[in-house]
């Protein structure tokens, strides 16, 4: 089994300095992906390519779109779309983004096991998360003042949940920012009075339900077919159509053998109808 701790340790600082990445294959980019299902398809492509090696740092979306324009790695992972001025940034410097849809996501709303709110609408939500609705008796709840937990400013989910679920209002000033999905559903399922959002494959954690939104379930279904108001895809991108071993890699993600690892970790594979 490929040593997946000491790889990703690699410093930064020698993707930098090494312009043609022989025999490395340098990914960057959102923790939704980078936490759990790219690591998991990096160790069962080296298993078929023992010679590759892996450098991941899983910081956030906006890391692994910047790594792409910048040149600092073959591969960046994000949650969410290029947006306009990273396009134009990219193309400044002769860069221009090619995406690969490696799994369908949804964003899930997560509360405490403890708490008797199951259901919430889609306004509640925005108020919630905004700070309109700071107490949990106004949304069904027992009472009690609303914890917020969300991602930092540089995670694509952190940007797609403020598009899709709070009409791009600022969140509320008490929310707490988390460094990952995993941070949250730990706060979460600590604390009886916290609300977040984590991507599908975060939701089995301890102590945590998901709750339904205007009536909708979290569900592959429901993701699939755009359904569930809070779905997405989830994307590897990379300057320009991808070639050599980098190109191996992003199919290997979209293969049989790597959907099969999407669905294993929490994804809705792309492959399935």
């Amino acid at each position: 089994m490929m040593k997946l701790k000491t790889l990703l340790s690699i410093p930064v600082a020698l993707a930098m300095a090494t312009p043609v990445f022989a025999g490395s294959i340098v990914i960057k980019g959102s923790d939704t992906l980078g936490a759990k299902f790219v690591p998991q398809l990096a160790e069962a492509f080296k298993a078929k390519h023992p010679d590759t090696t892996f450098n991941i740092a899983a910081e956030g979306s906006a890391t692994g779109i910047a790594a792409i324009i910048d040149g600092t790695a073959q591969i960046g992972m994000s949650s969410r779309k290029v947006e306009l001025p990273e396009e134009a940034a990219a193309a400044t410097k002769g860069v221009k983004f090619f995406p690969t849809v490696v799994a369908h996501d949804g964003i899930a709303v997560v509360v405490n096991e403890k708490n008797p709110v199951t259901k919430l609408t889609k306004k509640q939500v925005e108020q919630i998360f905004t700070g309109d609705v700071t107490d949990w008796s106004a949304v069904g709840g027992k009472g009690g003042a609303v914890s917020i937990y969300t991602r930092n400013t540089s995670s694509g989910t952190f940007k797609d949940f403020k598009n899709m679920a709070m009409k791009k209002r600022d969140y509320a000033p008490s929310s707490q920012k988390m460094a990952g999905n995993e941070q949250i559903v730990a706060e979460v399922g600590k604390n009886e009075n916290g609300i977040g959002y984590v991507g599908l494959a975060y939701t089995k954690a301890p102590g945590v339900k998901v709750i339904v939104i205007d009536g909708t379930e979290l569900t592959d279904a429901n993701v699939r077919s755009g359904k569930y108001p809070y779905s997405r895809e989830t994307y590897l991108y990379t300057n320009g159509a991808p070639a050599g071993e980098t190109k191996s890699f992003v199919d290997f993600a979209v293969s049989e053998e790597g959907q099969k690892i999407a669905e294993q970790v929490g994804f809705v594979p792309v492959t399935k109808k």
